[in-house]
């Protein structure tokens, strides 16, 4: 048997020798003992308390209506984070393509395809419930008619969206109310997506900054968007930012929210180094911190307790 028995063949794919390719080379792993590994949650819970802290202060403080002031408007029980109504819209119609735009193949989401056989631009549930009321906020001196506070209506929205997500179609020698013909407006709208803003023709089509801020989901029910900034430039009265005194605002409704049981809200707030005025950051980083000292602390009751020796077990 042994004369009959075959040679090993030799191993030509083995790798070499050495000490990196036989993995042989020095190495170094951490000892994670009490002594390493509390000081680091201490350390963790601490800033993270002293950051939370420090946000809370800083959000109370944009409660004035001095300098830089940001109006928005906000919406409660309102649930843009729905999968389908996300889904709905069509990101290449929104860039500007021409050709899928007039295409009658063109793809507008589950619910809002087409008005007649026709179209839709913008098409989708979010474009088709965009808020559509508008403001008006007036100063009441204590002598003579009330002021209207200037504001600006562009420079709302983020600059990726309104320079990279969305375009408006573009035919040499159109202009845009003949590049959107063959198309229909979304259901609930009441002007087509090329007459948005009446008072100035830059801020029509899919670049309307309010359909851009619009179409930004929010991830929460009760969320606020921004609808205009104060023009501190266009007169000494707002110079310095919103002067004390009595203020209205001027609404003109039409967007419902008895359908979905929810409620309207007007905000004017100023910014801090970390945005607007907003609960999550503050809570989200106390929490943390002090469910970090929570551990901590009977992380070191339990090392003090037992030791390095461990739990006894008893027969």
């Amino acid at each position: 048997m042994a004369e009959n028995a075959e040679k090993p063949k030799p191993q030509y794919r083995c790798p070499d020798n050495s000490a990196f390719k036989q993995q042989r080379l020095p190495a170094w792993s951490p000892s994670l003992t009490a002594e390493t590994v509390l000081p680091f949650f201490y350390i963790l819970g601490v800033a993270c308390v002293l950051l939370g802290v420090l946000l809370q202060v800083t959000m109370q403080n944009t409660q004035e209506i001095k300098g830089d002031v940001f109006f928005y408007y906000g919406l409660v029980n309102f649930h843009q984070n729905l999968r389908r109504y996300m889904d709905s819209r069509d990101d290449a119609q929104l860039l500007g393509r021409i050709k899928k735009l007039k295409n009658p193949s063109v793809y507008c989401g589950p619910n809002f395809q087409y008005a007649n056989g026709t179209p839709i631009a913008p098409c989708g549930a979010i474009a088709n419930s965009m808020f559509n009321d508008s403001f008006a906020l007036f100063f009441h001196p204590p002598v003579g008619a009330p002021l209207r506070v200037p504001l600006f209506r562009k420079g709302i929205a983020w600059y990726t969206d309104k320079n990279i997500k969305f375009h408006n179609p573009y035919v040499p020698n159109e202009s845009l109310p003949q590049v959107f013909q063959g198309t229909a407006k979304p259901f609930y709208w009441q002007k087509p997506v090329y007459e948005l803003d009446p008072n100035d023709s830059t801020n029509n089509g899919f670049i309307n900054e309010d359909l851009i801020v619009w179409m930004r989901e929010a991830a929460f029910p009760n969320f606020k968007k921004l609808y205009g900034i104060l023009d501190r430039q266009s007169s000494k009265m707002f110079e310095q930012g919103l002067p004390v005194g009595n203020y209205s605002v001027s609404i003109s409704y039409n967007f419902p929210v008895q359908y979905f049981r929810g409620r309207k809200q007007v905000v004017l707030s100023t910014v801090s180094w970390f945005g607007g005025r907003n609960q999550f950051l503050p809570i989200a980083y106390l929490v943390t911190g002090c469910a970090t000292l929570l551990v901590a602390v009977v992380l070191t009751v339990v090392y003090i307790k037992f030791g390095k020796k461990g739990l006894k077990m008893e027969d």
